[in-house]
Protein backbone atom coordinates (compact mmCIF):
# COMPACT_ATOMS: atom_id res chain seq x y z
CA UNK A 1 0.00 0.00 0.00
CA UNK A 2 1.33 3.11 -0.89
CA UNK A 3 -1.23 5.76 -0.31
CA UNK A 4 -1.65 6.79 3.49
CA UNK A 5 -5.32 7.41 4.06
CA UNK A 6 -5.86 10.90 5.69
CA UNK A 7 -5.30 11.18 9.43
CA UNK A 8 -4.89 14.83 10.95
CA UNK A 9 -3.93 16.92 7.99
CA UNK A 10 -0.70 16.98 9.13
CA UNK A 11 1.07 14.65 6.59
CA UNK A 12 1.05 16.50 3.10
CA UNK A 13 4.72 15.85 1.72
CA UNK A 14 6.03 13.66 4.42
CA UNK A 15 7.82 10.62 3.90
CA UNK A 16 5.38 7.64 3.80
CA UNK A 17 7.08 4.93 5.33
CA UNK A 18 5.72 0.99 4.88
CA UNK A 19 6.10 -1.84 7.44
CA UNK A 20 4.34 -5.60 6.44
CA UNK A 21 4.75 -8.61 8.96
CA UNK A 22 3.54 -11.65 8.08
CA UNK A 23 3.15 -15.12 9.66
CA UNK A 24 2.40 -18.46 9.09
CA UNK A 25 -0.64 -20.00 11.26
CA UNK A 26 -1.98 -23.54 10.92
CA UNK A 27 -5.79 -22.78 10.69
CA UNK A 28 -8.00 -21.57 7.79
CA UNK A 29 -8.18 -18.71 6.15
CA UNK A 30 -11.99 -18.01 7.58
CA UNK A 31 -11.48 -18.56 11.05
CA UNK A 32 -8.36 -15.79 11.44
CA UNK A 33 -10.27 -13.23 9.18
CA UNK A 34 -13.25 -13.67 11.54
CA UNK A 35 -11.25 -13.01 14.92
CA UNK A 36 -10.01 -10.01 13.32
CA UNK A 37 -12.67 -8.20 11.89
CA UNK A 38 -14.78 -8.37 15.57
CA UNK A 39 -13.01 -5.92 17.37
CA UNK A 40 -14.61 -6.42 20.61
CA UNK A 41 -12.76 -9.85 21.41
CA UNK A 42 -9.43 -7.77 20.12
CA UNK A 43 -8.95 -6.50 24.47
CA UNK A 44 -9.17 -10.64 25.22
CA UNK A 45 -7.27 -11.61 22.25
CA UNK A 46 -4.34 -8.89 21.36
CA UNK A 47 -2.09 -8.26 24.22
CA UNK A 48 -1.22 -3.87 23.22
CA UNK A 49 -5.16 -3.64 23.01
CA UNK A 50 -6.81 -2.40 26.17
CA UNK A 51 -10.28 -1.23 24.59
CA UNK A 52 -12.38 -0.82 21.86
CA UNK A 53 -15.76 1.31 21.39
CA UNK A 54 -17.56 0.64 18.47
CA UNK A 55 -18.77 4.50 17.16
CA UNK A 56 -20.60 3.44 13.94
CA UNK A 57 -21.23 -0.30 12.33
CA UNK A 58 -23.40 -0.47 8.61
CA UNK A 59 -22.84 -3.25 6.60
CA UNK A 60 -18.81 -4.21 5.58
CA UNK A 61 -17.66 -0.46 7.44
CA UNK A 62 -17.15 0.26 10.68
CA UNK A 63 -15.63 3.41 12.60
CA UNK A 64 -14.51 3.10 16.42
CA UNK A 65 -12.17 4.42 18.93
CA UNK A 66 -9.57 2.20 20.50
CA UNK A 67 -7.07 2.56 23.13
CA UNK A 68 -3.84 0.13 23.15
CA UNK A 69 -0.07 0.17 24.49
CA UNK A 70 2.23 1.66 22.62
CA UNK A 71 6.23 1.50 23.74
CA UNK A 72 5.10 1.45 27.41
CA UNK A 73 2.38 3.82 27.18
CA UNK A 74 -1.23 4.32 26.68
CA UNK A 75 -2.64 5.60 23.10
CA UNK A 76 -5.32 6.33 21.46
CA UNK A 77 -7.14 6.84 18.43
CA UNK A 78 -10.20 7.09 16.17
CA UNK A 79 -9.88 4.37 12.81
CA UNK A 80 -12.19 3.48 10.03
CA UNK A 81 -12.44 -0.54 8.37
CA UNK A 82 -13.62 -1.45 5.50
CA UNK A 83 -14.26 -5.46 5.69
CA UNK A 84 -14.84 -7.82 3.11
CA UNK A 85 -15.12 -11.69 3.80
CA UNK A 86 -15.37 -12.78 0.12
CA UNK A 87 -11.61 -12.04 -0.85
CA UNK A 88 -10.89 -12.06 3.08
CA UNK A 89 -9.21 -8.30 3.33
CA UNK A 90 -9.54 -5.57 5.77
CA UNK A 91 -8.33 -2.35 4.89
CA UNK A 92 -8.00 0.62 7.92
CA UNK A 93 -7.45 4.29 8.04
CA UNK A 94 -6.48 6.43 11.53
CA UNK A 95 -9.06 8.73 10.95
CA UNK A 96 -8.24 10.72 13.76
CA UNK A 97 -4.15 9.71 14.86
CA UNK A 98 -2.11 10.96 17.67
CA UNK A 99 1.25 12.31 17.90
CA UNK A 100 3.94 11.33 16.91
CA UNK A 101 1.62 9.69 13.93
CA UNK A 102 0.43 12.16 11.40
CA UNK A 103 -1.35 9.32 9.51
CA UNK A 104 -1.76 5.70 9.58
CA UNK A 105 -3.19 2.99 7.28
CA UNK A 106 -2.69 -0.32 6.58
CA UNK A 107 -4.72 -3.85 6.03
CA UNK A 108 -4.73 -7.76 6.87
CA UNK A 109 -5.11 -10.19 4.21
CA UNK A 110 -4.99 -13.92 5.07
CA UNK A 111 -4.16 -16.03 2.19
CA UNK A 112 -5.06 -19.82 1.79
CA UNK A 113 -1.89 -22.37 2.18
CA UNK A 114 -2.31 -26.05 1.32
CA UNK A 115 -2.71 -28.28 4.48
CA UNK A 116 -5.65 -25.93 6.18
CA UNK A 117 -2.89 -23.26 7.00
CA UNK A 118 -2.89 -19.62 6.30
CA UNK A 119 -0.46 -16.71 5.53
CA UNK A 120 -1.64 -13.81 8.03
CA UNK A 121 -0.28 -10.61 6.35
CA UNK A 122 -0.16 -6.98 8.28
CA UNK A 123 0.97 -4.12 6.30
CA UNK A 124 1.30 -0.80 7.77
CA UNK A 125 2.16 3.16 6.06
CA UNK A 126 2.13 5.98 7.85
CA UNK A 127 3.96 9.87 7.97
CA UNK A 128 5.06 11.30 11.25
CA UNK A 129 4.19 14.73 12.50
CA UNK A 130 6.67 17.16 11.14
CA UNK A 131 8.34 14.33 9.15
CA UNK A 132 10.60 14.05 11.95
CA UNK A 133 13.57 10.80 11.26
CA UNK A 134 13.18 10.81 15.65
CA UNK A 135 9.11 10.49 15.73
CA UNK A 136 8.99 8.00 12.35
CA UNK A 137 11.54 5.77 14.16
CA UNK A 138 9.70 5.79 17.60
CA UNK A 139 6.48 5.13 15.03
CA UNK A 140 8.21 2.26 13.73
CA UNK A 141 9.77 0.85 16.61
CA UNK A 142 5.92 0.33 18.38
CA UNK A 143 4.50 -1.09 14.60
CA UNK A 144 7.23 -4.04 14.82
CA UNK A 145 6.71 -4.78 18.70
CA UNK A 146 3.08 -4.74 18.17
CA UNK A 147 2.44 -6.19 14.71
CA UNK A 148 4.39 -10.00 15.75
CA UNK A 149 3.08 -9.66 18.96
CA UNK A 150 -0.71 -9.06 17.43
CA UNK A 151 -0.36 -11.82 14.82
CA UNK A 152 1.36 -14.39 17.32
CA UNK A 153 -1.41 -14.06 19.59
CA UNK A 154 -4.17 -14.70 16.59
CA UNK A 155 -1.89 -18.01 16.02
CA UNK A 156 -1.98 -18.89 19.36
CA UNK A 157 -6.01 -18.34 19.49
CA UNK A 158 -6.70 -19.35 15.79
CA UNK A 159 -4.23 -23.06 16.70
CA UNK A 160 -5.96 -24.34 19.98
CA UNK A 161 -8.01 -26.42 18.03
CA UNK A 162 -11.38 -25.85 19.85
CA UNK A 163 -14.04 -23.50 17.78
CA UNK A 164 -13.47 -19.88 18.75
CA UNK A 165 -17.02 -19.10 21.12
CA UNK A 166 -15.54 -21.65 23.33
CA UNK A 167 -12.57 -20.64 24.30
CA UNK A 168 -12.86 -16.09 23.68
CA UNK A 169 -16.51 -15.44 25.70
CA UNK A 170 -17.90 -13.02 27.49
CA UNK A 171 -20.73 -12.16 30.26
CA UNK A 172 -22.19 -9.12 32.12
CA UNK A 173 -23.79 -8.43 35.46
CA UNK A 174 -25.75 -5.91 36.82
CA UNK A 175 -26.42 -4.06 39.73
CA UNK A 176 -28.96 -0.97 41.03
CA UNK A 177 -28.23 1.42 42.26
CA UNK A 178 -29.03 3.39 46.13
CA UNK A 179 -26.93 6.13 44.63
CA UNK A 180 -26.02 8.64 41.95
CA UNK A 181 -23.92 6.69 38.55
CA UNK A 182 -21.28 9.34 39.26
CA UNK A 183 -20.56 8.46 42.66
CA UNK A 184 -20.67 5.02 42.03
CA UNK A 185 -18.04 5.65 38.98
CA UNK A 186 -15.87 7.76 41.78
CA UNK A 187 -16.28 4.44 43.57
CA UNK A 188 -14.32 2.63 40.96
CA UNK A 189 -12.29 5.12 39.78
CA UNK A 190 -10.65 5.63 43.45
CA UNK A 191 -8.98 1.73 43.34
CA UNK A 192 -6.31 3.23 45.26
CA UNK A 193 -9.11 2.66 48.23
CA UNK A 194 -9.85 -0.31 47.32
CA UNK A 195 -7.64 -2.37 49.97
CA UNK A 196 -9.40 0.31 52.58
CA UNK A 197 -12.95 -0.94 51.82
CA UNK A 198 -13.53 -3.96 49.81
CA UNK A 199 -13.00 -7.43 51.84
CA UNK A 200 -12.05 -9.22 48.77
CA UNK A 201 -8.77 -6.88 47.75
CA UNK A 202 -5.99 -7.42 50.09
CA UNK A 203 -3.11 -4.51 48.79
CA UNK A 204 -3.71 -2.27 45.86
CA UNK A 205 -1.15 0.34 43.83
CA UNK A 206 -2.59 2.75 41.46
CA UNK A 207 -0.67 5.29 39.49
CA UNK A 208 -2.01 7.99 37.03
CA UNK A 209 0.31 9.18 34.17
CA UNK A 210 -1.92 11.06 32.65
CA UNK A 211 -5.88 11.66 33.17
CA UNK A 212 -8.08 9.21 32.02
CA UNK A 213 -5.13 6.32 32.08
CA UNK A 214 -4.10 4.16 35.12
CA UNK A 215 -1.97 1.39 35.98
CA UNK A 216 -3.36 -1.27 38.99
CA UNK A 217 -1.79 -3.31 40.65
CA UNK A 218 -3.77 -5.31 43.34
CA UNK A 219 -3.81 -8.69 45.53
CA UNK A 220 -7.24 -10.02 45.80
CA UNK A 221 -8.52 -12.76 47.12
CA UNK A 222 -11.77 -15.45 45.93
CA UNK A 223 -13.86 -17.33 47.47
CA UNK A 224 -11.98 -20.25 48.60
CA UNK A 225 -9.40 -18.21 49.97
CA UNK A 226 -6.75 -18.55 47.48
CA UNK A 227 -4.70 -15.03 46.43
CA UNK A 228 -3.69 -13.36 42.91
CA UNK A 229 -1.83 -10.69 42.10
CA UNK A 230 -2.94 -8.89 39.06
CA UNK A 231 -1.77 -5.90 36.57
CA UNK A 232 -3.99 -4.31 34.66
CA UNK A 233 -3.93 -0.83 32.88
CA UNK A 234 -7.60 1.29 33.08
CA UNK A 235 -8.88 3.85 30.52
CA UNK A 236 -11.51 5.99 32.33
CA UNK A 237 -13.73 8.33 30.58
CA UNK A 238 -15.83 10.07 33.55
CA UNK A 239 -18.79 9.52 34.07
CA UNK A 240 -19.94 6.92 32.01
CA UNK A 241 -17.19 3.73 31.67
CA UNK A 242 -14.22 2.50 32.96
CA UNK A 243 -12.18 0.03 30.46
CA UNK A 244 -9.46 -2.38 31.81
CA UNK A 245 -7.05 -4.93 30.68
CA UNK A 246 -4.66 -7.27 32.51
CA UNK A 247 -1.40 -7.17 31.24
CA UNK A 248 -0.44 -10.08 33.68
CA UNK A 249 -3.40 -12.69 33.27
CA UNK A 250 -3.68 -15.96 35.25
CA UNK A 251 -2.93 -19.13 34.14
CA UNK A 252 -5.72 -20.46 33.24
CA UNK A 253 -6.05 -17.66 30.93
CA UNK A 254 -4.43 -16.51 27.71
CA UNK A 255 -6.04 -12.68 27.96
CA UNK A 256 -8.89 -10.90 30.11
CA UNK A 257 -10.02 -7.50 29.40
CA UNK A 258 -13.40 -5.89 31.36
CA UNK A 259 -15.74 -2.95 31.41
CA UNK A 260 -17.25 -1.29 34.08
CA UNK A 261 -20.49 1.27 33.06
CA UNK A 262 -22.57 3.62 34.74
CA UNK A 263 -25.68 4.74 33.85
CA UNK A 264 -29.88 4.76 34.09
CA UNK A 265 -31.64 1.23 32.46
CA UNK A 266 -35.10 2.24 30.75
CA UNK A 267 -36.87 2.87 33.22
CA UNK A 268 -34.77 5.69 34.30
CA UNK A 269 -32.79 3.81 37.37
CA UNK A 270 -29.35 4.57 38.10
CA UNK A 271 -27.51 1.18 37.45
CA UNK A 272 -24.07 -0.51 37.01
CA UNK A 273 -22.75 -2.90 34.82
CA UNK A 274 -19.47 -5.24 34.75
CA UNK A 275 -18.56 -6.83 31.54
CA UNK A 276 -15.86 -9.75 31.32
CA UNK A 277 -14.28 -11.26 28.57
CA UNK A 278 -11.66 -13.56 28.38
CA UNK A 279 -9.75 -15.77 26.03
CA UNK A 280 -9.06 -18.93 27.87
CA UNK A 281 -5.52 -21.70 27.82
CA UNK A 282 -7.06 -24.95 27.19
CA UNK A 283 -3.37 -26.53 27.87
CA UNK A 284 -3.89 -24.87 31.66
CA UNK A 285 -7.15 -26.53 32.56
CA UNK A 286 -5.94 -29.50 33.97
CA UNK A 287 -3.35 -27.99 35.60
CA UNK A 288 -5.68 -25.54 37.66
CA UNK A 289 -9.10 -27.23 37.59
CA UNK A 290 -7.73 -30.75 38.52
CA UNK A 291 -7.28 -33.65 35.75
CA UNK A 292 -10.61 -33.90 33.56
CA UNK A 293 -11.47 -31.05 33.67
CA UNK A 294 -13.18 -29.46 30.45
CA UNK A 295 -13.72 -25.91 28.86
CA UNK A 296 -17.08 -25.78 30.35
CA UNK A 297 -15.53 -26.69 33.81
CA UNK A 298 -13.65 -23.72 33.09
CA UNK A 299 -15.67 -21.32 31.65
CA UNK A 300 -17.89 -21.95 34.74
CA UNK A 301 -15.12 -21.42 37.17
CA UNK A 302 -14.61 -17.94 35.98
CA UNK A 303 -17.80 -17.33 35.51
CA UNK A 304 -17.93 -17.61 39.04
CA UNK A 305 -14.60 -16.02 40.51
CA UNK A 306 -14.54 -13.26 37.81
CA UNK A 307 -18.20 -12.25 37.96
CA UNK A 308 -18.19 -12.45 41.60
CA UNK A 309 -15.60 -10.68 42.35
CA UNK A 310 -17.02 -7.61 40.40
CA UNK A 311 -20.08 -8.38 42.16
CA UNK A 312 -18.51 -7.88 45.35
CA UNK A 313 -16.94 -4.61 43.89
CA UNK A 314 -20.43 -3.44 42.20
CA UNK A 315 -22.31 -4.03 45.45
CA UNK A 316 -20.05 -1.51 47.55
CA UNK A 317 -20.19 0.94 44.84
CA UNK A 318 -24.45 0.72 44.46
CA UNK A 319 -24.19 2.48 47.89
CA UNK A 320 -20.69 3.61 47.48
CA UNK A 321 -19.63 3.38 51.20
CA UNK A 322 -17.18 5.52 52.35
CA UNK A 323 -16.14 3.22 55.90
CA UNK A 324 -13.17 1.27 55.67
CA UNK A 325 -13.98 -2.51 56.87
Amino acid sequence: MQEVPSGNGREANHRIRTTEHRRTVAAPPAALYELVADVTRWPAVFGPTVHVQHLEHTGDRERFRIWAVLNGAVSNWTSRRVLDPVTRRIDFRQEVSRAPVASMGGSWEFLELPGGHTEVVLRHAFTAVDDDPEQAEWITRAVDRNSPSELGALARVAELGHPVDEVVFSFTDEVELTVGAAEAFAFVDRADRWAELLPHVDAVALEEPEPGVQRLEMVTRTADGATHRTASWRVCQEPEWIAYKQSAPPALLLGHSGLWTFGTDARGRPVATARHTVAVDPAAVPAVLGPGSTLADARAHLREALGGNSLRTLSFAAGATTEAR
